[in-house]
């Protein structure tokens, strides 16, 4: 993917060059603008027919994840196209290949090549039930190439080492090495009741996770308080 990642720290966007007949994909509803490219929706699935439709809504309810994900294909040499996340923050590029894959907090995709397939793995009963909007399962990388990540805030990247296994709040986990362990808890008390504190990951083994410095659950809970609601 040839990319330039646009506009000041808060707000950027990635702005793609694509060659003829080059494809990426992105979230849908991303495209900020475009020149030369073609664009059009395909089912969240490597499966074909009925079976990829059956994989695609599978994927979308139990991952919150869209049931669509848009190809941009490029239709001449000059092409290109702006990608722009929802939430503003970091967009920050991993590097996928054999030795390295990546899991994906819901939200947290942007765009990659297509190269690059964007799955779900399964995950077991204990994580599933207290894993929010995970289910049984989580999106995962797998292929080779760049996937573009998006965070609410700055992006920093923790190291979990195996004599040091690192807690992080659900809501601030963006993505992570798919070798790592993790279990999914509740902080303290029932449910954070004594701290405030929700579920947490608990990751284990060595590797990075990538997390955001901001929290869009607790900011839209900040600001309630000021937003009128219509009476009758």
């Amino acid at each position: 993917m040839k990319y330039q990642i646009q506009g000041d720290s808060d707000c950027p966007l990635v702005h793609i060059h694509l060659d003829k007949n080059e494809v990426v994909k992105i979230e849908r509803g991303a495209m900020a603008y475009l020149s030369n490219v073609e664009l059009s929706g395909k089912m969240n699935s490597k499966k074909k027919g009925v079976g990829g439709l059956i994989s695609a809504m599978g994927r979308s309810l139990t991952s919150g994840e869209s049931l669509f994900m848009t190809h941009a294909k490029g239709l001449t040499n000059d092409a290109f196209i702006g990608v722009a996340p929802s939430a503003p923050g970091k967009i920050q590029c991993l590097k996928v290949d054999s030795m390295h894959q990546y899991c994906l907090n819901t939200g947290a995709f942007l765009c990659c090549d297509d190269s690059v397939s964007y799955v779900m793995k399964k995950q077991t009963v204990g994580k599933a039930l207290l894993g929010g909007t995970g289910g049984f399962f989580i999106m995962a990388t797998e292929g080779t190439g760049d996937v573009m990540v998006n965070a609410f805030g700055d992006l920093l990247a923790l190291e979990v080492r195996s004599d040091h296994p690192i807690t992080i709040d659900n809501e601030h986990v963006v993505a992570w090495d798919a070798s790592l362990d993790y279990d999914i808890r509740i902080a303290s008390g029932t449910f954070g009741f004594t701290t405030g504190e929700g579920l947490v990951n608990e990751f284990h083994g060595n590797g990075k996770v990538l997390i955001q410095t901001r929290n869009i659950h607790n900011l839209a809970q900040a600001i309630q308080p000021f937003i009128q609601t219509s009476s009758n």
